[in-house]
């Protein structure tokens, strides 16, 4: 990096500007970011709850900017081109989306190219946008960040590929800690002399270099960047994985070599048009898979988690105070849309508590899901009636939403689910019920249908309108009602008490008080 943009970097504020000048902020003000790659420009603009904010816009175009620098030392010129085209157009919608600035950040093909400078010189004169040139360990920092912004409190090895460099970065602690950085992009394996057993000579070495340098790291490994997510794609192709969710899409070592061996063995072409990878991703999977082995078998880790998460949102991280990475993004991301899409917002909370003692056994996993479920109850109520329960469910089995696991997201949506309809056989998602054994598909479906009892009692969010005592061992379930309520529990709310009670193997008593 130049000896100027090194000064220049003391001075960077993600964004151009303070986000949270607010401790308490829920809300994050709409604003955009323009991320350089070695292969590929993307435009993300964040909207939505200030802890689990939101991909309003996202866009990308793969440029190949990092394509022969090896070789050359210079950006390919015609991956220039496109970008500075990108680049303009990003400039554009942003400001119809009334933005008021765009953050611009480059790594590592513009800062190995000789030529970086000047194109960013290029952009600025053409756009009046400032590119801030990250050197490697900022790289792997941010994208470490973002890895906590969508996993609060991880721990274990962050691993971002782009297409000229790798980072990794130790997480623990809700900090991150050793970081370090290499040449194994896929744009730069290309150029390693001695075909394929130079390049797996030289990977090994630089991978045993780097372990080095960072020690032991046997938790969990976390993929970041755009080669890895097309290799999970890949691994849910040759699984018949349900979810094409790729965030916290979970791996092991064996599948990652079932994985290599599969790619090897299929026709690329095919491969691309099935797991609907790019033509210029694809061509770097195979590079990028002997990246991904060797680093495995280097390592060691427990396990292999997929993030979405990355640089992006490692700057928003960057400027939330410690209050606000202290929240539940994904509570706060229901919170949001309670607020934002529910007929009486804030009754989620009344709810969750309404629900509770049919829970109060349950860890604090499972509880946080149920509070999530409480809170998105009555969000996609303008859905057509017919479609709503299936409508729940995809929502939150598909949301961009940080902090679930898969088996959590099914969870979440079976509940939704019957929060609307009492049988969940007859969907279009069948499939994806196996992913959670047959006993939190219980709980999610007595979960569900407390909801929508509970849902008959909806007056204000501070009214006492009833409350459950549950008797596990007896298999007793007791309703009390208050007096100035009993006129609540007309016919439709004593039929859905007993689809509940049916579903809690339960004999249930109403008292008045």
């Amino acid at each position: 990096m130049p000896a100027e943009q090194d000064m220049t970097m003391q001075d960077w504020v993600p964004f151009g500007r303070r986000l949270f000048d607010d401790t308490d902020s829920h809300a994050l003000s709409r604003v955009g970011v323009i991320d350089v790659g070695s292969n590929s420009v993307r435009m993300v603009v964040f909207d939505g709850a200030a802890r689990s904010p939101a991909y309003f816009y996202n866009e990308k175009i793969m440029c190949a900017l990092g394509a022969g620098v090896g070789q050359t030392g210079r950006l390919n010129p015609e991956g220039r081109k496109r970008a500075l085209a990108a680049i303009k157009r990003f400039q554009l919608l942003g400001q119809s989306m009334g933005l008021p600035t765009l953050s611009a950040v480059a790594t590592a093909a513009v800062r190995d190219a000789e030529d970086g400078p000047a194109f960013c010189q290029d952009v600025l004169e053409a756009t009046g946008l400032k590119i801030w040139i990250i050197d490697g360990k900022e790289e792997a920092r941010l994208s470490a960040q973002g890895v906590l912004l969508g996993w609060p409190g991880s721990y274990g090895l962050v691993c971002d590929i782009g297409g000229s460099s790798m980072e990794l970065a130790e997480i623990r602690d809700g900090r991150v800690g050793n970081r370090v950085t290499s040449n194994l992009g896929p744009l730069k394996l290309q150029s390693v002399k001695g075909g394929k057993k130079g390049r797996k000579a030289h990977i090994k070495q630089v991978l045993e270099q780097l372990a080095a340098e960072m020690g032991p790291q046997r938790d969990r490994l976390f993929l970041v960047g755009g080669s890895w997510r097309a290799i999970a794609r890949i691994d849910m192709e040759r699984r018949g994985y349900p979810l094409h969710v790729q965030h916290e899409y979970r791996m092991s070592a064996k599948s990652v070599r079932e994985t290599a061996d599969y790619i090897a063995s299929h026709d690329p072409e095919n491969l691309r048009a099935a797991c609907g990878v790019s033509s210029a991703r694809m061509s770097l999977v195979p590079l990028a898979i002997e990246v991904l082995k060797r680093l495995v078998r280097t390592f060691k880790p427990k396990d292999i988690a997929v993030s979405s998460y990355g640089i992006r949102e490692g700057m928003l991280y960057e400027q939330m105070p410690q209050e606000l990475r202290d929240r539940d993004p994904l509570i706060e991301a229901c919170r949001f849309a309670e607020a934002k899409d529910a007929r009486l917002p804030g009754f989620g909370a009344t709810l969750f508590e309404f629900v509770y003692p049919l829970f109060k056994s349950a860890g604090p996993a499972r509880l946080r899901i149920v509070e999530a479920a409480c809170l998105l109850h009555d969000v996609s109520w303008r859905a057509h009636p017919d479609y709503r329960a299936e409508t729940c469910f995809d929502n939150a089995t598909r949301a961009n939403l940080g902090g679930l696991k898969h088996s959590e997201r099914v969870f979440l949506g079976l509940a939704l689910l019957h929060r609307y309809r009492n049988r969940r056989e007859g969907t279009h998602f069948e499939e994806l019920y196996d992913l959670i054994d047959p006993e939190s598909q219980k709980q999610a479906e007595i979960l569900g249908k407390a909801l929508r009892f509970g849902a008959m009692f909806w007056m204000q969010n501070d009214a006492e309108f009833g409350k459950f005592r549950w008797f596990p061992r007896k298999r007793e379930l007791e309703l009390l009602i208050p007096k100035a309520a009993e006129p609540l529990f007309g016919e439709v709310a004593q039929a859905r008490l007993a689809s509940l009670a049916a579903s809690l193997e339960a004999e249930v008593r109403v008292r008045l008080i």
